[in-house]
C-alpha cells in the first residue's frame, strides 16, 4: 500500500508532540488522584462538554476510522444498518440510562463501579453479583484493549519503517503511561481532546475526496459506475440481498450500549444531571456527523484509482487514502486523529478494566480490608497486566478489528447490558436475578460466538436471554426488602428532577 505524497517523518514529529501533550495531561493530573473515587470517577466533577466528548470518543475506538471504514469499502451502502443502530442506541443510553444511573450510583452507597452500583443496589452482603460481573469485565476488556494495540500496531507499521510489534510497544507503551499516572481525571480530558480531534480528521478525509473526485456529481457519477446495488443498504456485494438475520444482526450493535462499562462510567462522573440536556446534544451530533463520515470513506475508497485492498488490509483504507490526496502535514494532522481514535479507548478501558479488578476481584477475593491507597495501588498495577495479556494477543494482526471489537461489545451489552436496564427500571428485580442473568448472557456470548449459529450476531441471543432469565428468576423469586425498594423510588425521583 504506497502513499505517494506522504513523508513519515512528519508524522513521527507530530505524533511526539501528541505523545507529549498527552503524558503533560496525565502528569497533572496524577497530582490529583489521591484516592479510587478521584482515580476511577474523578470526584464526579466533570462538565457536560468533557462529558460527552470522552464518552464518545472512547465508544468509538479505532473502530471508528479502521473498522467501519473497511467495512464499508466492501459493503457499500449496507454499513448504513450498522450506523442506525448505533445512533439510536446512543440516544436511548443517554435519553434514560444516563439521568438514572447518575442518581442511583449515588444513593447506592456512592458506588464507583458497575459492578459495585449492582451489588449495592440490593443492599446485599454478599459480593457474587461483584465478583461474576469483574470477571466478565476482566476478560472482555483483555479482548478489546487488544483491538486498540492491534490497530496501533497497523498504524504506526503502515507509515513508520519499524516492525508491526514494534509498533505495537510503542503505541501501547504511551496509553499505558498517562492512564498510570492520571486515572480517570487524565483519561476524560485527554479523550475530550482526542475525540475533537477525530471529529475534524474523519469528516476531513470524505470532504477532500469529493474535491479530489472533481465535486459532488462526479463523485456520484463515479459512485453509480460501481454497480447499482453498491451504495443500496438492501444489498451486498452489488448482488445479493441481505436478509433479515443479517439485517438484525447490523442493527443489534445499538444493544450494547447499555452494558459498555467505559461509557457508563462518564455517566456517574458527570457533575450533576442538569449538565445532561447539553451533554447529550454535543454527543448526538458528534456521533452522527462522524458515522456518517466514516462510512462516506469505505465507500469513497471503494473507487480511489491505485487502491485495491484484500483481507484486513481493508481497515486501512482511510489511511490510504489521507496518505494519497493531502500534503505531507495535513495528511500528518488527519492520522494523528487516527491516533486518538485509538487511544482514547484503550486508554478508558484498561481504566475500567483496572478498577474491575482492584475493587471488585483483589478487593473481594483477596483483600476485603484492602485501603484505598492500596486498592489504587493494586488498581494502576491491574493496568500494567492487562495491557500485557492484550500485547500478547494483538502481536497477531491478521484479525479484523471490527470482528475483535464485536465480540467484545457482544460481551459487554449482553452480560451487563440487561443487568442494568433492569436495575434502573424494574422495581421489582432480586439480586438472584441479576446474578443468573449476567451468567446467561455471558455465557451464551461465549457458546453463540464459537458456533455461530444461523450467522447470527451473538449479542442478540445473549440479550434476550439474559433479559429472561432476570425476569423470570426475579418473579420467581422472594420480594425485595423495603429498604431496597425505597432506595429505587428515590433514584427516580432525583433522576426526574
Amino acid at each position: 500500500m504506497h502513499m505517494k505524497s506522504f513523508s513519515s517523518d512528519s508524522f513521527l514529529w507530530a505524533a511526539l508532540a501528541y505523545f507529549a501533550a498527552m503524558i503533560g495531561i496525565g502528569m497533572f493530573f496524577a497530582k490529583k488522584s489521591s484516592n479510587m473515587a478521584d482515580y476511577l470517577l474523578g470526584g464526579r466533577k466533570l462538565g457536560a462538554w468533557v462529558t460527552s466528548l470522552s464518552a464518545e470518543a472512547s465508544d468509538m475506538s479505532a473502530w471508528l476510522l479502521m473498522g467501519l471504514p473497511g467495512f464499508a469499502y466492501l459493503a457499500g451502502g449496507a454499513a448504513l444498518w450498522i450506523v442506525g443502530g448505533l445512533i439510536v442506541g446512543t440516544y436511548c443510553n443517554w435519553k434514560f440510562v444516563a439521568g438514572r444511573l447518575r442518581a442511583y450510583t449515588e444513593i447506592a452507597g456512592d458506588s464507583i463501579t458497575i459492578p459495585d452500583f449492582l451489588q449495592k443496589r440490593f443492599c446485599s452482603p454478599s459480593n457474587s453479583i461483584k465478583l461474576i460481573a469483574a470477571v466478565f469485565i476482566f476478560f472482555f476488556f483483555v479482548i478489546y484493549v487488544s483491538s486498540g494495540f492491534v490497530a496501533g500496531g497497523k498504524l504506526f507499521s503502515l507509515i513508520l519503517p519499524i516492525t508491526y510489534k514494534q509498533a505495537v510497544l510503542m503505541s501501547a507503551s504511551v496509553m499505558i503511561f498517562y492512564t498510570l499516572l492520571g486515572g480517570f481525571a487524565a483519561v476524560c480530558w485527554t479523550d475530550a481532546i482526542q475525540g475533537i480531534m477525530m471529529f475534524f480528521a474523519v469528516l476531513a478525509v470524505p470532504i477532500l475526496a469529493i474535491h479530489c473526485f472533481g465535486g459532488v456529481a462526479p463523485t456520484a457519477k463515479l459512485l453509480s459506475e460501481t454497480g447499482s446495488n453498491f451504495l443500496n443498504p438492501m444489498f451486498k456485494e452489488t448482488s445479493n440481498r441481505f436478509g433479515i438475520i443479517e439485517i438484525i444482526s447490523m442493527l443489534a450493535w445499538g444493544l450494547g450500549y447499555f452494558g459498555q462499562p467505559h461509557i457508563l462510567v462518564r455517566f456517574m462522573a458527570i457533575k450533576s444531571n442538569d449538565e445532561l440536556p447539553l451533554a447529550r446534544g454535543i454527543a448526538m451530533h458528534w456521533l452522527t456527523w462522524t458515522l456518517l463520515a466514516a462510512t462516506a470513506v469505505g465507500i469513497l475508497g471503494s473507487v480511489w484509482q491505485g487502491i485495491r485492498l484484500t483481507g484486513s488490509d481493508v481497515e486501512n483504507v482511510f489511511i490510504v487514502m489521507a496518505g494519497n490526496m493531502c500534503p505531507s502535514i495535513l495528511t500528518s494532522l488527519i492520522l494523528i486523529g487516527v491516533l486518538a481514535t485509538i487511544m482514547s479507548t484503550t486508554s478508558s478501558q484498561l481504566l475500567v478494566a483496572a478498577s474491575s479488578f482492584a475493587g471488585d476481584i483483589y478487593g473481594i477475593a483477596v483483600r476485603k480490608n484492602a485501603s484505598s491507597r492500596e486498592l489504587l495501588f493494586v488498581s494502576r498495577m491491574a493496568v500494567l497486566a492487562v495491557s500485557v495479556l492484550a500485547i500478547i494477543l494483538a502481536f497477531s494482526p491478521n484479525a479484523l478489528i471490527l470482528n475483535v471489537v464485536s465480540y467484545a461489545w457482544a460481551g459487554f451489552g449482553a452480560c451487563l447490558g440487561p443487568a442494568l436496564l433492569f436495575a434502573l427500571f424494574f422495581r421489582r428485580t432480586t439480586e438472584k436475578g441479576i446474578l443468573y442473568g449476567i451468567l446467561a448472557g455471558g455465557i451464551c456470548v461465549v457458546v453463540w460466538k464459537k458456533f455461530t449459529f444461523f450467522n447470527l450476531y451473538e449479542i442478540v441471543p445473549a440479550f434476550i436471554l439474559s433479559s429472561l432469565v432476570i425476569l423470570v428468576v426475579s418473579l420467581l423469586d422472594r420480594a425485595p426488602a423495603e429498604d431496597v425498594l425505597q432506595k429505587f423510588d428515590l433514584a427516580k425521583r432525583k433522576s426526574q428532577t
